[in-house]
């Protein structure tokens, strides 16, 4: 079916608010406004889809000629996601800088330098990304969107973690000062390998600190704006690797081995995150543990941080644990397998919560501002709608 075309001149700001208020009271709809928004001429609209002057031929992403929006629901906390997803500000791949997220991918055109900003706000979003470094066609800029797109998770629901407060009244502060930050994914299944195996019984900094090496040793990289920027290695540079090359980066020599061989196995296909993805998570457990080097906690790390299943959560992971037991002022490791238990589903987010946490306390992550009231526009709306049928 053909979009229609509706010929239109007016602007969305305080008087959507109310007119969301209008809709909901008479036809019992709950509509929302997401931002701004200010359009003279031809909207094309198809079916729940609005699409602007200007927009409608990018595609879902709004891809034009150097990148494109991402569209998100709100809120969204891009610095607190960017964050988490880093881990620490030394991590070569994923750079928060100046209120941007730069990160290097690879293309089949090359590599390219992205970079994301929110010219929004957490509850208004407008995220958009660009590409600064590389000469790309419309389908690799394409590409970089929707692998943006999973690192960011921004298809994931923001109402999960809201929610998190309810079952443990001790996480309500820190849920509140991360509002909108969503679980990030690795972008791809062999970089996620290599951000978990050199994590195995190693403090949070040493792991980081031996991935770093390993990029600045097997990475490509390219030179933007007097600096070097990095892609994060493939797989078949680190399967032909020789292991006193990998031990050099400060990996074990079991570890060195263990990576050689799963980088191995991915560069060959012979486990893929589409195999991985049709698995339920308890299945996908047990293939990951058939692995070289993987175990219980690496296996649910990988599902979390690589294939975004957020009903998984590290077993035995000393740090968030102590993180966790801090935040909810709790006794016994017992008490906080409880806590585990009733998040249910959505436990993934508890591990994100304890990182975000201490993110927050090392003051690398800004605190969300409480949610926007629109109470005046309300009150407007209920003089402009009138009473409610019954």
């Amino acid at each position: 079916m053909q979009p229609r075309v509706a010929e239109t001149s007016w602007t969305v700001d305080a008087p959507g608010v109310a007119l969301a208020a209008f809709v909901k009271a008479r036809v019992g709809v709950a509509w929302s406004v997401a931002k701004r928004h200010v359009t003279s001429g031809k909207v094309f609209v198809d079916g729940a889809r609005v699409t602007y002057p200007g927009e409608e031929a990018t595609g879902e992403e709004g891809a034009g000629e150097e990148g494109g929006r991402l569209v998100t629901r709100a809120p969204f906390h891009l610095e607190a996601t960017v964050r988490v997803l880093q881990r620490r500000p030394t991590n070569l791949i994923d750079v928060w800088d100046q209120q941007r997220y730069l990160r290097v991918l690879a293309t089949p055109a090359g590599l390219a330098l992205a970079q994301v900003v929110n010219h929004g706000t957490i509850d208004e979003p407008d995220v958009r990304f660009v590409v600064i470094r590389g000469d790309l066609s419309g389908a690799a800029r394409a590409g970089v969107g929707a692998t943006l797109r999973k690192v960011l998770g921004l298809d994931v629901d923001p109402a999960p973690l809201l929610r998190l407060g309810e079952v443990a009244h001790g996480l309500g502060p820190t849920v509140a000062a991360l509002r909108g930050m969503r679980p990030p994914r690795f972008a791809g299944l062999f970089e996620t390998f290599a951000n978990v195996v050199p994590f195995q019984q190693v403090s949070l900094d040493s792991g980081v600190a031996i991935v770093r090496r390993l990029v600045e040793r097997f990475g490509e990289s390219l030179e933007h704006a007097g600096r070097r920027w990095y892609a994060f290695p493939a797989a078949r540079v680190i399967a032909e690797a020789r292991p006193s090359a990998l031990r050099a980066c400060g990996l074990s020599l079991r570890k060195a081995e263990a990576l050689r061989r799963i980088a191995g196995a991915t560069s060959a296909g012979e486990v893929t995150e589409d195999e991985l993805a049709r698995m339920r998570s308890a299945e996908a457990i047990r293939s990951l543990t058939a692995l070289p080097g993987i175990g219980p906690w690496s296996a649910s790390v990988i599902l979390l941080r690589g294939l975004g299943r957020l009903d998984a959560f590290p077993p035995g992971d000393v740090g968030v644990a102590r993180g966790l037991g801090a935040l909810l002022r709790l006794p016994r490791r017992g008490s906080i397998d409880r806590v585990i238990e009733a998040a249910g589903d959505h436990r993934g987010y508890l591990y994100f919560c304890s990182l975000g946490a201490a993110l927050l306390a090392k003051g690398l992550v800004h605190a969300a501002p409480p949610p926007r009231r629109h109470a005046a526009f309300a009150r407007r709306a209920s003089r402009l709608s009138g009473p409610a049928p019954k």
